[in-house]
């Protein structure tokens, strides 16, 4: 399996916009049958850094995640939301 990690930091005063995205985002992912999971969290103790870990069937699933409406949203609001951004593309090694 294959898996997108995302690290981001919300530009400042932008936390609550940036929670209310991410709950619009997994509304769009719950919708992509080739998506696994897909996690949104806060890092506790720190203003506005954000995660986002999901794993997929395959890389066409995450291909498609990527070129669908969520991963689309995510790149044309990025710029509005965030201050930095990273994504990762792992391979998932081992899992529960």
């Amino acid at each position: 399996k294959v898996a997108l990690l995302i690290e981001m930091n919300a530009k400042p005063g932008k936390e609550a916009e940036v929670e209310a995205f991410l709950a619009k985002e997994a509304s769009l992912v719950a919708g992509e049958p080739g998506t696994l999971t897909w996690h949104a969290a806060k890092i506790e103790g720190e203003t506005g850094v954000y995660r986002v870990f999901d794993t997929f069937v395959d890389e066409a699933a995450r291909d498609a995640h990527l070129n669908g409406p969520a991963g689309q949203e995510f790149f044309d609001k990025a710029g509005e939301l965030f201050s930095e951004s990273k994504m990762s593309r792992l391979q998932v090694v081992a899992h529960k």
